[in-house]
């Protein structure tokens, strides 16, 4: 019988996807591995391949199509010797709304009616950061969700199916202001000229999981100045003698091994936050945040505690490269438990930066500045100093943990012969 190809879950955190392209035509002959279309994701275009062998009947979703919900039909594989009467019973498929048609639609949509089996493992319910977030805000026990997700996963369409008088009664709170809609944002600025931007699938992302970033964790600073002459001169003796090789080693492949070597030296820093547990990772897997075009990326740079400056510094210039052209796969980009933003090469002196979650914390690197210091024997000098703030999970890291983490990355910075010790 006729086989439905449905839209895949290319990443953990994908509920809806766009079409860019179809790389098959009605009536192709495919092979299982054959490339079928270019996805978009929240955070890369990916291929997606065939599963089976057949002819193509029939594409369901036109390519370009954008909010075409996971596990949607997106087009019918005929079998072998089957013809389009095999799809007299396929339909076309019903591309979720956009963004901007939900919010019209709200009122009159019907919720479609699920048979999965509610996303549990003992304890533990399987929920995207989204829904967790949704469920929440409206007191609702997400245990008690049905989720029609892959593999019964709760996601946001089944909470907002699901009316908040299932939760208990909310304690009274003082009345504070509702998130304004677009509409009335809109009308403030109906006699003034503007330019009206759509968000893409990474901007929704970014500000949903920055949103839930800031609601749900209990962040804590850590700040210190650390002085950078030593490694500057380590550098510079380091980039002559790898010159013959190209290499060009930056201060951040220096900032990304000291940390690296830090989460070894304090393990217990080397964690994610899991809900309802904390998971102690055993490599030092760094996270670097790379500035892309309409978002950001953060490219994992895995078991960099065992790699030398020169292959961290080769391997985050693929990265980041590949990050600015949207090529990274999703392993690339997720796990980690720690992550660094240098904005210090943008000229900013000092910042605070939110934490991705599940990590226990993230380094915001500021620049490197002269500055006058006063020497051991109190005299005045001139030295370059950067100013660098540890965000911290408290949930994961206590204060003198964090401590003694940011402790370390100093030493490492100020003392570069000991990365290599």
């Amino acid at each position: 019988m006729a086989i439905q190809i449905l839209m895949p879950a290319l990443s953990p955190t994908m509920e809806e996807g766009t079409l860019a392209k179809w790389l098959v035509k009605e009536g192709d002959s495919v092979q299982s591995g054959d490339l079928l279309a270019e996805i978009e994701t929240d955070k890369a275009t990916m291929e997606f391949e065939a599963a089976d062998e057949g002819i193509i009947g029939k594409i369901l979703v036109a390519e370009g199509t954008e909010g075409v919900a996971v596990n949607a039909p997106i087009a019918v594989l005929l079998e072998d010797g089957e013809d389009a009467s095999a799809m007299e019973n396929i339909t076309d498929a019903a591309p979720a709304p956009k963004v901007a048609e939900i919010a019209e639609d709200k009122a009159t949509t019907t919720p479609p009616a699920t048979t999965a089996a509610p996303a549990k493992s003992g304890d533990r319910v399987f929920a995207t950061p989204l829904a967790r977030r949704i469920a929440a805000d409206k007191g609702i026990d997400i245990a008690n969700v049905t989720g029609s997700g892959p593999h019964g996963r709760v996601i946001k369409s089944d909470l907002e199916a699901t009316p908040a008088k299932a939760a208990a009664p909310a304690p009274a709170k003082t009345a504070i202001a509702s998130s304004a809609t677009s509409d009335s944002v809109k009308a403030m600025y109906q006699d003034r000229a503007y330019e009206e931007i759509p968000l893409n699938g990474m901007r929704k992302i970014i500000a949903a999981r920055l949103t839930e970033a800031k609601q749900t964790i209990p962040h804590f600073y850590l700040r210190r100045s650390i002085h950078l002459d030593r490694l500057m001169e380590a550098r510079k003796e380091m980039n002559a003698a790898l010159e013959a090789d190209g290499i060009k080693l930056s201060i951040n492949d220096f900032i990304i091994k000291a940390c690296a070597k830090a989460l070894q030296d304090v393990p217990d820093c080397n964690a994610v936050w899991a809900e309802d547990r904390i998971l102690k990772l055993e490599p030092s897997d760094v996270a670097v945040a790379v500035a892309i075009e309409g978002g950001l990326f953060t490219p994992v740079l895995r078991d960099s505690d065992k790699k030398s400056i020169s292959e961290l510094s080769k391997e985050m210039k693929d990265l980041a490269g590949r990050a600015r052209d949207k090529k990274l796969a999703p392993h690339e980009y997720q796990g980690g438990s720690f992550a660094i933003s240098n904005l210090g090469m943008m000229g900013i002196e000092n910042f605070d930066a939110v934490i991705n979650p599940p990590h226990g914390s993230i380094l915001a690197v500021g620049a490197g500045m002269k500055k006058p210091v006063i020497a051991d024997d109190g005299s005045v000098k001139t030295a370059t100093v950067m100013s660098v703030t540890l965000s911290v999970d408290h949930r994961v890291i206590d204060g003198a943990l964090g401590a003694q983490f940011l402790a370390r990355v100093a030493l490492y910075l100020e003392n570069p012969l000991a990365m290599f010790a």
